[in-house]
């Protein structure tokens, strides 16, 4: 097509109409038409030239000009677009590098070819300005909870119609056996807005915790307002839920607030959530009384935390542990999730058996290694020593509160716990040379001989090698494997090294080494105690 006076209006009317359609800026798509406009006046001029369209916004009129740019004698390499200065004397009356000389060219004819080059130029322009708007519009969104009509599914994933954009609903985000017909009306979670190559993708959630957390927000005022908050919140989708939740005025009930009078509140979650049932649940900063909490309708009688490890150990009346346990193990693992520990379950027999054989074990050891009768041994026991470090080394006072034990006995009882210790190390020691350990591993400080032959048993037998481990290596840890925590044992781990002290240690030993600067070392330091001090204010 030409671009003649009979077509100019029309330009600037599809420009109207496209933006209108796409609700996008017109002046985004005039400038799509000049670029295209642009491109095809190349294919009949040259490629090398540089040619330039402008649209008037008011009349439509398409001014075609030739761009030439005043370079530097030494750089001029496109002579169709550039010129020297001195070229440039006989267009510009002083020119100067960087100046350019504008003239206006006739406008081209139009063939088939340029035409449909020109319109897919547009297309591709429209469609980058309607992904822009759509991602900012949608990206301060994630994380709430918006209303949409059901487009079409493909494969299971359900495609939302959320007013000014498409939404996607994977099939992994539905609620059970959910099925969707076009135009249903569906309220879903904003999980995730990402702007991708083929356009932003909105991925929307009825499976995320947060869903349900968004929905007592829009049903519970006091949760809207702040006055209380949801801490917490599991989920098995569509089957059962548990929520924590704390209030920050004495004069309101959390667990009351949410549940609504005569269940209203609760029971308008339920229903957007296809019945599923949930299990409203005080929220506690101390642990050990959230889980009891987190557990219910189980009743618990001793809950045991190591907070190393992120674990917890719950002892339950035996008429109560599939309660606790719940159906195929639900109600445990939602109170799992809820408390970020991992839970073992067992009954008060269990319990009372375990603690039996602990107690026997112990009595052995006292027996076999202090030469005392079980009587005595049974005495130690029960008075709370689990170890020969602690008879060795504890205070003897402490052991001359035992029931028949004078100053010359609790002598005694140390001197033989701290020369069996004594064997043992030495033995270590002697093991750990037979295996090549070298003096600079002996000598570190923090390592005792068995420590030492534990390492050499895993080839850690110079300082160098030591320096090289991490510090979950040596004092253990956890991980995260197909959604399951994995237990990694630490070579350190059975002599109660923390992970603190792990690291703290092979520190020293690259500083030793020269690895590390001990300034920079104690400038870190420095830098994480005013952040460490700001957490503490801010706690307080």
């Amino acid at each position: 097509m030409a671009i003649t006076s009979a077509n100019q209006l029309e330009l600037l009317q599809t420009a109207e109409a496209v933006a209108r359609e796409k609700m996008i800026d017109p002046g985004l798509v005039v400038e799509a038409m000049e670029e295209s406009l642009a491109r095809a006046a190349k294919s009949r001029y040259g490629s090398e030239m540089d040619i330039r369209v402008s649209i008037d916004r008011k009349t439509g009129r398409a001014t075609f000009t030739r761009v030439r740019t005043v370079v530097e004698d030494d750089e001029l390499e496109n002579y169709q677009a550039e010129m020297t200065v001195e070229q440039a004397k006989q267009y510009l009356d002083d020119p100067k590098v960087g100046d350019q000389f504008i003239e206006e060219v006739p406008p081209v004819e139009m063939g088939r070819i340029a035409a449909q080059s020109a319109k897919q130029v547009i297309l591709q322009k429209v469609r980058e300005a309607e992904r822009d708007r759509q991602y900012e519009e949608f990206k301060d969104r994630a994380g709430t909870i918006i209303n949409g009509l059901v487009k079409r599914e493909e494969y299971g994933n359900v495609i939302v119609d959320v007013g000014r954009g498409e939404a996607i609903l994977r099939r992994s985000e539905k609620i059970g056996r959910e099925a969707y017909r076009p135009n249903d009306r569906i309220r879903a979670y904003i999980k995730d807005v990402r702007r991708e190559a083929r356009g932003p993708q909105i991925f929307l959630s009825r499976t995320d915790p947060q869903f349900m957390a968004e929905l007592f927000k829009m049903e519970v005022p006091e949760i809207y307002d702040g006055i209380i908050e949801i801490k917490a919140v599991a989920r098995d989708p569509g089957s059962r839920a548990k929520i924590g939740v704390i209030s920050y005025d004495g004069g309101i009930d959390p667990v009351g607030a949410c549940v609504g009078m005569r269940g209203s509140r609760v029971q308008a979650v339920v229903n957007e959530l296809q019945g599923e049932k949930i299990d409203i649940i005080p929220w506690n900063e101390d642990q050990a009384t959230f889980l009891v909490n987190a557990l219910q309708p189980a009743e618990v009688s001793k809950v045991v935390i190591d907070e190393d490890a992120s674990r917890i150990e719950v002892v339950v009346p035996d008429e109560q542990l599939s309660l606790a346990i719940g159906r195929r193990g639900q109600n445990v693992r939602l109170a799992s999730q809820l408390t970020g520990l991992d839970i073992d379950i067992m009954t008060e027999s269990e319990d009372s058996e375990r603690r039996q054989k602990e107690f026997e074990a112990r009595t052995k050891l006292f027996m076999d290694t202090l030469d005392l009768d079980e009587f005595f041994a049974q005495l130690l026991v029960s008075e709370g020593f689990t170890s020969l470090e602690e008879v060795a080394y504890v205070e003897r006072d402490e052991l001359l509160v035992i029931e028949g034990v004078d100053e010359d006995t609790a002598e005694e009882l140390q001197a033989r716990a701290r020369e069996y210790l004594d064997a043992q190390a030495k033995a270590a020691l002697e093991h750990a040379r037979e295996m090549g350990v070298e003096d600079s591993l002996v000598e570190f400080e923090g390592l005792t001989p068995q420590m030492i032959e534990a390492l050499a048993e895993d080839d850690v037998k110079t300082l160098e090698d030591f320096a090289t481990c991490a510090d979950w290596e040596l004092a253990g840890g956890w991980t995260t494997v197909d959604g399951e925590r994995v237990k990694d044992e630490g070579l350190l781990e059975k002599f109660d090294v923390s992970l603190a002290e792990a690291q703290n240690m092979i520190m020293t030993a690259r500083v030793m080494l020269g690895w590390v600067d001990p300034e920079e070392l104690n400038k870190d330091e420095e830098a994480d105690e005013p952040a460490a001090e700001s957490e503490e204010e801010a706690e307080a």
